[in-house]
């Protein structure tokens, strides 16, 4: 059923695994009710049309605040919440940004949300076998990928843009069952947003630890990632002793502090912590936790416009970074550095799709890189996209 531009379906989704941000009380007990989808290029606002599917089902989008106390338990066969799903390049339509290259996995929409109810059962994910992994091929060399680093350096002595983030893709052929393997990449330490969701004929997996915005108990909160390191202890004395991972970081805190400022229904912004860091995987992550009260009405459509594409996957100024990845990038960002999480009556919260890998029935797809700016040296931005992308390699490997 066409639903203003994008797709209602209520036929059944296969069971890969538990999605992204499901509450653990759920305890994977979730039948699918209803998906909506749009893709890049259909008529209407994605934003409005999403929070009127959710809206049509329920669900608490045109007054997250009220989103604060669960007092009842949700039985069976009740509506439960939503996975949700939104592209680069949906938040790119979202925030009147230049949308950049085509998605090198085109079957999947670019805003996805599936209604869940309670089942009497938990699904069986059990082990199968026939899995082969075929060898990787990048979208770009790493000399490419280098010499798109001096151009944002450039642009950024040129004064066009303060910093960008430049993302790199890269694809294997498998054949098998990929269901094992995406839950070892959903089960990654440090994985905050650990799941998987699918759709007909593919299926993503996410291990993402960096919050987009999560509304929670009256406030609104992002919680920006910038600054990696391998987590050794020389790793973690070198990030905090960083002065250009610091230059950067703040950057971007001061960038999602905006977003939120500029979000009709919130409180003053604050910044609870700073550059703290945490660790994922064999990485240490520079995180701070920015928020702010909702003191008046916030639609998820309005919220959405507010914050995608996140602001630690593009740069600053937010439209200006967005041209210039367009600009540079010759693959798609496709799942990645777009939104992946949960709603429920009670919580809203949607990670940033980094760490995220995509299956489309004949390959799978990766993307890792990282943020520029005037300070940063090519070969070591080019290495830490490949340390990023590792741990997602290896879990795919079964290693």
């Amino acid at each position: 059923m066409f639903h203003g531009g994008g797709v209602v379906d209520h036929s059944p989704l296969p069971p890969f695994g538990a999605p992204p941000g499901a509450p653990a009380d759920c305890g994977a007990r979730h039948d699918v009710l209803s998906a909506f989808r749009w893709h890049r290029g259909d008529p209407g606002d994605p934003a409005e049309l999403l929070a009127a599917f959710l809206d049509g089902n329920g669900l608490p989008v045109r007054n997250l605040g009220r989103t604060g106390d669960k007092k009842k338990t949700i039985g069976d066969g009740a509506v439960c919440g939503a996975a949700l799903y939104v592209s680069a390049d949906a938040g790119c339509v979202m925030a009147g940004g230049v949308v950049g290259a085509p998605s090198p996995v085109p079957s999947i929409p670019d805003v996805y949300a599936v209604v869940y109810r309670h089942s009497a059962s938990q699904t069986d994910f059990s082990p199968s076998k026939g899995w082969s992994l075929g060898p990787w091929r990048d979208s770009w060399s790493r000399a490419d990928h280098a010499h798109a680093i001096d151009q944002v350096r450039a642009a950024i002595a040129r004064g066009d843009v303060y910093q960008v983030n430049v993302v790199g893709h890269a694809s294997a052929p498998y054949t098998g069952d990929p269901g094992p393997a995406l839950r070892r990449v959903a089960g990654l330490p440090g994985a905050r947003y650990g799941g998987v969701l699918a759709g007909d004929g593919w299926a993503m997996a996410t291990a993402s630890p960096e919050t987009l915005v999560e509304v929670r108990h009256g406030r609104v909160i992002t919680r920006p990632i910038k600054g990696t390191r391998p987590a050794t202890d020389a790793g973690r004395f070198e990030l905090l002793a960083s002065a250009k991972e610091r230059a950067e970081h703040v950057m971007i805190v001061d960038l999602e502090r905006n977003d939120l400022a500029r979000l009709p229904g919130t409180g003053p912004v604050r910044v609870d912590e700073l550059f703290a860091v945490r660790r994922w995987v064999g990485l240490w992550q520079a995180e701070s936790v920015v928020s702010a009260p909702l003191d008046g009405d916030v639609d998820l459509a309005a919220l959405l416009r507010a914050v995608c594409p996140g602001g630690s996957v593009t740069g600053a100024p937010k439209l200006a970074a967005l041209a210039q990845i367009a600009a540079l990038e010759p693959v798609g960002r496709g799942v990645s550095m777009g939104a992946l999480g949960w709603l429920g009556h009670d919580h809203l919260d949607l990670g940033l799709s980094i760490r995220t890998v995509t299956v489309d029935g004949r390959r799978v797809h990766a993307w890792a890189g990282g943020g520029i700016t005037i300070d940063s040296d090519p070969a070591d931005e080019v290495a830490e996209a490949a340390a990023k992308a590792g741990p997602l390699r290896a879990a795919l490997r079964g290693a």
